[in-house]
């Protein structure tokens, strides 16, 4: 009989959820929008020192699309996107018709690089396209190279959406990520180090501009009796009932970045020995990543594969890296800048076992098939 399979990362309960929801539903408030969703947003504002605005969508993926619409990206335009990142980063680009132009990784963060960003930019500037946006992402919750990245933005006059999806509780010099783009976006998926069951948030800089992703979130509809509607709407707010386990979950978000930095330590004692094995970490003292997922990369594709079977035959589940943007079927034809760094982490990198709710038993488990295969090899 197979040990009880480890997951790469699982949601935890904080045991508060079922009072939110147990309001919810004795409200009869079980739809979209509600006094949860606006409790939520916040108790997130707070997190945020009440210096930024939040409106909760019903994910990720709808948070960036709002803020490609509040950006004004039509169809035709470019928008410059993190190669390295998961396919929610890119797809809403699509939505609007919009042209993603994909910008490779640096190898200190594994994020979008300064110098082939401004190559990017210069080169669509002489071809006549200046980019509409940009999206960068912190990968697995660690931060981008803001100085810089946010340097060349407004060198060219180009506003950023930070792709926050995986880095609630990382930050940049002491100030939370999320908070430095012209919109921020959080994802509170089941994977995530809290989560509303499905759902996520955008972050804006100004009042008017959060009743203005709100106004999209819900359809659209005019100051009107009736339901009028002059432009194009989404429904894109998030639930009553989710944003009551999003409030369950908020009071154990710091307890829960504490456990991942407690898994990070216990992977750099396993791989502080192995010189062919290099462990994601912070670049310096002023990158604080909240270590949503810890990642690997050895020193081929067979051994990084050989590594993850073994893992498998445990019944531990580790994966690769994202497969990077520009080498997805959906978006091969579009333009890429970059020096393959991308791709090679792809090819040799893997992701860990990193939920909150790690055992030390499952850690054991994780810590033997590491010794043993090194061990073979």
């Amino acid at each position: 009989m197979k040990d009880e399979r480890i997951y790469l990362s699982l949601s935890q309960e904080s045991g508060f959820e079922e009072g939110y929801i147990q309001k919810a539903l004795k409200s009869n408030w079980i739809t979209s929008g509600g006094p949860n969703v606006d409790e939520f947003e916040n108790e997130l504002q707070k997190y945020f020192e009440n210096e930024n605005f939040v409106v909760a969508s019903n994910s990720g993926t709808s948070a960036i699309h709002l803020a490609l619409i509040l950006l004004g990206v039509k169809a035709g335009d470019e928008v410059i996107c993190q190669s390295m990142t998961f396919s929610a980063s890119a797809n809403p680009i699509l939505y609007q018709n919009a042209c993603p132009i994909f910008v490779d990784s640096e190898v200190d963060t594994w994020n979008i690089c300064p110098e082939y960003l401004e190559i990017a930019i210069k080169d669509r500037i002489k071809k006549g396209k200046k980019p509409k946006a940009i999206i960068a992402v912190h990968l697995y919750g660690m931060p981008y190279k803001i100085d810089q990245i946010h340097a060349i933005a407004d060198k060219y006059e180009i506003p950023i959406i930070e792709d926050s999806a995986e880095a609630l509780g990382s930050n940049y010099k002491g100030k939370k990520c999320g908070s430095f783009g012209a919109f921020g976006v959080l994802s509170f998926n089941g994977n995530k180090i809290i989560t509303t069951s499905s759902g996520g948030a955008l972050i804006s800089n100004s009042k008017e501009t959060k009743d203005k992703a709100i106004f999209y979130a819900t359809q659209s509809k005019d100051l009107a009796v009736h339901y009028q509607h002059s432009k194009i709407g989404y429904n894109y707010r998030m639930s009553n009932i989710c944003a009551g386990i999003g409030l369950g979950q908020m009071k154990i978000l710091e307890k829960n970045i504490g456990f991942r930095q407690a898994n990070h330590s216990f992977y750099r004692d396993i791989f502080k020995e192995l010189e062919n094995v290099k462990l994601f970490d912070n670049v310096n003292d002023e990158f604080f990543s909240n270590y949503w997922l810890n990642a690997i990369l050895l020193e081929t594709v067979e051994e990084r594969e050989s590594l993850r079977l073994a893992f498998e035959e445990a019944n531990i589940e580790s994966r690769p890296l994202w497969k990077p943007m520009h080498l997805q079927p959906i978006f091969e034809k579009y333009p890429f800048y970059g020096n393959r760094i991308s791709e090679q982490l792809f090819e040799k990198g893997l992701c860990l076992p990193s939920g909150s709710n790690l055992t030390d038993k499952d850690k054991s488990r994780i810590k033997e098939v590491v010794i043993n295969f090194f061990k073979s090899i």
